[in-house]
């Protein structure tokens, strides 16, 4: 009886101790940006906008596959729910 009732103190004393407060490190000072050059980033966005249309056009069959897997998974959803009734 005595040794549980340390043994409880000890694992009640442990469990205040792991739900004190952490103290928060300081923050650290942010450092000092450098300018960005406005030249690199123009001749990305040409680039960028010759990209899109051929990435659309590549992501238009999986977006088909995507869709009959869709409603192929809903027509088989809705048989099992005509059969279950």
């Amino acid at each position: 009886m005595k040794n549980s009732v340390v043994l409880a103190a000890l694992i009640a004393a442990a469990a205040l101790a792991a739900c004190g407060k952490k103290e928060e490190p300081a923050p650290a000072p942010a450092p000092a940006a450098a300018p960005a050059p406005a030249a690199e980033a123009a001749p990305a966005a040409p680039v960028a906008s010759e990209a899109a249309p051929a990435a659309s056009d590549a992501a238009a069959p999986a977006a088909d596959a995507a869709k009959a897997a869709a409603d192929t998974a809903a027509a088989a959803a809705t048989g099992a729910a005509s059969e279950a009734k």
